[in-house]
């Protein structure tokens, strides 16, 4: 990481959009912007929480390990994101790593000023409150999903998801260049596995693939996909 001249955009940044306006002078004093290159990590898991982290420009996956070899994707962070929250548990390491999946400008403020922060500015510790119930609930919902949904419905919905949070570009692909082995770790299934469903969505006309870059042909395919599974798995629970 190296420092960046980059200001930020207060229009779009989840703390700056939160706090008091006589506060963002502080902001401005106790922040430091960073530049990161492609495929350098933030911060890795098992190190010491030192501050929390704003997204300013790029798209950054946050990701752990099952194991030595497994990794999952938990969510992907884009501009005005926060990163880092999750070690500010009783815990003070990071659960989580968080990794540039392109060039990325991040905010960044020391724990003892964001700690200040919170407790000057109530709309903004209340927006994070709210935010961090958000977050328990996609996981839930994404542990849930993969516990139960067959394979394909989970590629089916990462595709969605990803669609739903980064949008489109000019030729109607998902706004974002990601890799197989990224896009299997954000489903929960092996590389081997994802390219042979891959194969079968491609066939099927619903996704079509260009180097790094998705476009979902048929939406409708996708949705039946999830939605079938999804009635397929509560008949199971009325049967129980």
């Amino acid at each position: 990481m190296k420092l960046s001249t980059t200001k930020c955009d207060q229009g779009t940044c989840f703390l700056c959009q939160s706090v008091l306006k006589s506060w963002l002078p502080l902001i401005e004093l106790n922040k430091k912007n960073f530049e990161i290159k492609k495929g350098q990590q933030i911060f890795k898991e098992g190190d010491p929480v030192k501050g929390i982290y704003f997204v300013f420009e790029g798209k950054v996956k946050v990701h752990k390990y099952w194991d030595e070899e497994k990794e999952f994707i938990v969510r992907f962070a884009n501009k005005g994101d926060i990163l880092g929250h999750l070690g500010l548990g009783t815990e003070s390491f990071y659960p989580v790593s968080a990794t540039a999946l392109e060039k990325v400008v991040v905010c960044y403020l020391d724990m003892e000023f964001f700690e200040s922060t919170l407790e000057v500015n109530t709309k903004f510790t209340y927006n994070l409150m709210r935010f961090f119930v958000s977050e328990l609930q996609n996981n839930d919902r994404r542990m849930r999903d993969l516990a139960h949904m067959s394979v394909k419905a989970r590629i089916a919905q990462s595709f969605l998801s990803l669609k739903k949070q980064f949008g489109v570009d000019e030729n109607n692909f998902i706004d974002l260049e990601i890799t197989r082995q990224d896009l299997s770790a954000f489903s929960g299934v092996s590389y081997e596995t994802f390219f042979k469903v891959m194969v079968e969505l491609n066939e099927q006309n619903g996704v079509i693939a260009v180097d790094k870059q998705y476009k979902i042909v048929d939406e409708n395919l996708l949705l039946k996909i999830v939605q079938d599974d999804q009635q397929k798995q509560a008949a199971k629970r009325k049967l129980k």
